[in-house]
C-alpha cells in the first residue's frame, strides 16, 4: 500500500537507536524528509548517516529534549531545512526503576519530564506548522479523499504499561498520561485539521535494548516469560510498532484519530 507520505515532513524524537530509528527507517522508506534528534550525537550521526545512504533526506540534531527550549529550536530546524513539517512522533522516554518507597520527587520529576512534558513541549512548538497544511475540515469526502487527508499528524509512542497495571509506579503514570494526553488533544486538535493518536508497545527486543540485555543475561527466564506472557510466542519487533506509526502519521489513516493502538502480539490485557 501506498501511504501517501512522499514529500511530508517527520520530526523524530529519541530515533537514534531502538523504535524512534525503526520509526525514521519506516518513514524515509515511505518518502518523508525527516528530523531526527537524541542526546546521543555520535549514535545519532551514525543513523542519520545510514538513512542518508539509503537515499533520504535527513537532519539530525543532537540535544536533549527536556531542556525547555530544545523543542523550539528542534521545529526551527525543520522548517529552516525543508520549509514545513507535517508529521511529529513523540517518541523518546525513559524509566527509574528505584524502588517507589525509595523514589524522590527529583527521580520522578525527571520521568515526567522525558515521558509526559517532552511530548507537551513538542507538541506545541509544532502545532503553528502542523496546522497550516492544505486541509479541508468538515467536509464530508470520501474516505482516502487526498483534500480530506493533508492535515499534519502525532503521534506519542506510549506502552501497555499506560493501559494497564505493571512496571514501575512513575513508568505506568506517565505512560498512561501519553494517552490521555493525546486523546484529549485528539479532540482539541481536529478542527485544525491535526490529528493525534498513540500506540502502546509491549515487550520489543532490538540490540542493545533492556528486553535484549534481560534475554542475554537470563535466557531460561526470558523464555519462560514470553511463554506466559505473550501469546504471539516471542518478542516483538521494532519494524512492527515502526509500521502501525508510518501508517497512523499517513493520510490512509485520516479518519483515526485519538486512539491508542497497541502492538504486543496480544500480551496486554486491557479492557480498553
Amino acid at each position: 500500500m501506498d501511504l501517501a507520505l512522499d514529500g511530508r515532513v517527520a520530526l523524530i524524537t529519541g530515533a537514534s537507536r531502538g523504535i524512534g530509528k525503526g520509526i525514521a527507517q519506516a518513514l524515509a522508506r515511505e518518502g518523508c524528509k525527516l528530523v531526527i534528534c537524541a542526546r546521543g550525537g555520535a549514535g545519532l550521526a551514525e543513523t542519520a548517516g545510514a538513512l542518508r545512504a539509503s537515499g533520504a533526506a535527513v537532519r539530525d540534531v543532537a540535544c536533549d529534549v527536556t531542556e525547555p527550549d530544545a523543542p523550539q529550536r528542534l521545529v526551527d530546524a525543520a522548517v529552516a531545512a525543508y520549509g514545513r513539517l507535517d508529521i511529529l512522533v513523540n517518541n523518546v522516554g525513559g524509566n527509574n526503576r528505584t524502588p517507589f518507597a525509595e523514589q524522590s520527587d527529583a527521580e520522578w520529576q525527571e520521568v515526567i519530564d522525558l515521558n509526559l512534558l517532552a511530548g507537551v513541549r513538542m507538541t506545541r512548538a509544532a502545532l503553528p506548522h502542523l496546522a497550516a497544511g492544505d486541509t479541508v475540515v468538515g467536509t464530508n469526502t470520501a474516505a482516502g479523499d487526498d483534500a480530506a487527508a493533508n492535515g499534519g499528524a502525532v503521534v506519542f509512542v506510549s506502552s501497555i504499561w499506560g493501559r494497564e497495571l505493571g512496571g514501575p509506579a512513575v513508568y505506568v503514570s506517565t505512560k498512561a498520561a501519553m494517552i490521555g494526553l493525546a486523546g484529549s488533544l485528539a479532540r482539541d486538535l481536529a478542527p485544525l485539521g491535526v490529528r493525534v493518536n498513540s500506540v502502546a508497545p509491549g515487550s520489543i527486543r532490538f540490540p542493545g535494548g533492556s528486553w535484549d540485555r534481560r534475554v542475554q543475561a537470563d535466557p531460561d527466564g526470558m523464555a519462560e516469560f514470553v511463554s506466559q506472557e505473550i501469546p504471539g510466542g516471542r518478542f516483538g519487533t521494532v519494524a512492527e510498532v515502526a509500521d502501525v506509526v508510518a501508517f497512523l502519521v499517513s493520510p490512509r489513516a485520516s479518519w483515526v484519530n485519538g486512539t491508542c493502538i497497541p502492538v504486543d502480539g496480544c500480551q496486554s490485557r486491557s479492557l480498553i
